[in-house]
């Protein structure tokens, strides 16, 4: 692939996602019971913050799946680095149709997310093949403790987000341990904590904007 290639598309990723355009290709989980229970506007507005923030985690993992895959040398890695990015698509349409259906918006701030996730994930893979792969390992088992703590604070009766979530968790862990295989490195502590640190920023201030 030519460095022109790459650069289109990565901009038809950016565009794609930004705009909503991505589509599933897994059907929309579905939860185990019928979705019968009314949520009072006060738990629709949890979920719908809450669906907001896992949305703006899947516009990042987009990000960053996009920019490891334009910069590994390694062509297995980087059918690894685009399916699991494809996986990650269908997260970012199912959290973007739940959030329709709670009536709630996407972050205003999806560009800035997107722009950063993209430079971080340029650095990790530029750092080399285990480094960027000891990265998608930390960050993935962020986001399934991110997941797990939302399955505690969603509503009881929102069995639909439940759903999706339950699937993104499972298919994090498999992201992680796939790249843990592949030959990941182990991040530093300091790094480790600076991203957690940059998660609660994001996470925090994605719940309202």
């Amino acid at each position: 692939m030519s460095a022109t290639d790459a650069i289109l598309i990565a901009a038809d990723n950016a565009l794609r996602t930004l705009s909503g355009a991505n589509h599933a290709a897994r059907p929309c989980p579905l939860p185990p019971q019928a979705d019968s229970a009314e949520l009072s506007g006060e738990e629709q507005r949890l979920s719908g913050a809450l669906m907001r923030v896992n949305h703006v985690g899947e516009v990042c993992a987009q990000a960053l799946y996009n920019a490891q895959a334009m910069v590994t040398k390694d062509p297995t890695l980087r059918r690894q680095f685009e399916s699991a990015g494809r996986e990650e698509t269908d997260h970012l349409a199912w959290t973007q149709q739940r959030l329709r259906e709670l009536g709630a918006r996407t972050s205003l701030l999806n560009p800035l997310w997107y722009a950063g996730a993209f430079g971080i994930g340029l650095l990790a893979g530029r750092a080399g093949d285990p480094v960027s792969l000891g990265f998608v390992v930390e960050t993935e088992r962020q986001v399934e403790q991110h997941l797990e703590s939302h399955m505690d604070r969603l509503p009881a009766g929102d069995h639909a987000s439940r759903a999706i979530v339950r699937q993104m968790k499972e298919d994090e862990m498999r992201h992680a341990a796939n790249a843990q295989s592949a030959g990941a490195s182990e991040l530093p502590l300091p790094l480790r904590w600076a991203m957690r640190a940059a998660a609660k920023i994001m996470t925090a201030t994605a719940h309202r904007i």
